[in-house]
């Protein structure tokens, strides 16, 4: 495994991250789950990624019990807030001082853990003031509850005021998580400038396009039987990548793959992995092996030809408008 400084941080990260979105709580159960959680141990995967939203609290509950017991000096534990939770009540969602707070205790309890090394705000809320916000995640760090600060999927703009507002505050604001893969490339032309200037990395999520880029879609072909695309929860994310204009085009990247000495997914993994502004890929997992193909795409170097060939083969089917960072999951 080789690692990567989150921003300018002192904070440091492995390159492949395993996160827990759509699997633990609802599309395995527990022991698959474990199993997928011990893989990444054994792989030198030392970030994981969870959120309180995922399966409605359960997937921190599973990561907590399947970290109990690990050097906790030795893992990062990234979770997230905004979503609602509960009974969804009028705070039960959203960036305000309430919901963070009382957030923040609860993830705590279901992650086992006295505190949580990057706390990120899962969405950009404007019905809330941005200084509730950040003064409300400034409590945490100063109460030794919260280490580091992140965002997930906010656009340039937002991420220069919060991060104004970091330094006023002086907390360490150092990330964000969009959605970033070979097919779908909207940070590129603003958010990963901003956070070049304002010391934040990307932990990019979705790095084989919520399964696209493995190539087991096939044009034509209706989609394999349990995989994403037929997850009612997962299906929406997927979608827009399902034409078979898109889909012929990854299949012709399988040869490129080949040329590398990589699979398919290693190859979508390590391509996210060339920009450096990315500190760590978001891998999930339903089976260990997964785990196993996916950390292999750590440390790898792509030649220049190559990505130039990967970008000629792709030309066309790239999303790479700014405007649609907000509407990105």
């Amino acid at each position: 495994m080789e690692f990567r400084r989150l921003g300018r941080s002192g904070l440091s990260v492995s390159e492949i991250a395993y996160g827990n979105w759509l699997t633990h709580g609802s599309q395995i159960d527990e022991d698959q789950a474990q199993a997928c959680i011990k893989a990444a141990l054994d792989a030198g995967i030392t970030t994981f990624d969870t959120a309180d939203v995922y399966a409605n609290t359960l997937a921190e509950s599973v990561l907590g019990r399947g970290l109990a017991g690990q050097r906790r000096e030795s893992l990062e534990i990234c979770t997230k807030v905004f979503w609602p939770t509960g009974p969804g009540g009028p705070n039960d969602r959203g960036l305000g001082r309430k919901h963070i707070i009382e957030s923040c205790h609860a993830s705590l309890k279901r992650l086992q853990t006295d505190h949580i090394d990057l706390y990120q705000a899962h969405r950009f809320d404007p019905t809330v003031p941005l200084e509730e916000t950040m003064s409300a995640f400034a409590d945490l760090v100063r109460q030794g509850k919260v280490l580091y600060i992140g965002v997930s999927e906010w656009n340039a703009e937002e991420i220069t005021r919060g991060a104004a507002l970091a330094r006023e505050l002086r907390i360490p604001f150092v990330s964000n998580q969009p959605q970033y893969n070979m097919l779908w490339r909207v940070i590129e032309a603003q958010v990963v400038p901003a956070s070049e200037r304002e010391g934040l990395s990307q932990i990019v999520w979705s790095p084989i396009a919520q399964g696209v880029l493995t190539g087991k879609y096939k044009p034509g072909q209706p989609p394999p039987a349990g995989s994403r695309a037929t997850d009612e929860r997962g299906s929406q994310f997927v979608q827009r990548f399902l034409r078979d204009e898109v889909l012929e085009r990854v299949a012709r990247l399988e040869p490129l793959a080949a040329q590398a000495g990589l699979t398919l997914a290693q190859l979508a993994v390590a391509w996210v992995l060339q920009n450096p502004n990315v500190a760590s890929a978001i891998v999930g997992a339903s089976r260990p092996e997964q785990v196993h193909e996916n950390v292999k795409a750590a440390g790898v170097k792509l030649d220049a030809d190559l990505l130039t060939e990967i970008d000629s083969v792709l030309l066309g089917v790239v999303e790479d408008d700014p405007r649609l960072t907000a509407r990105a999951g």
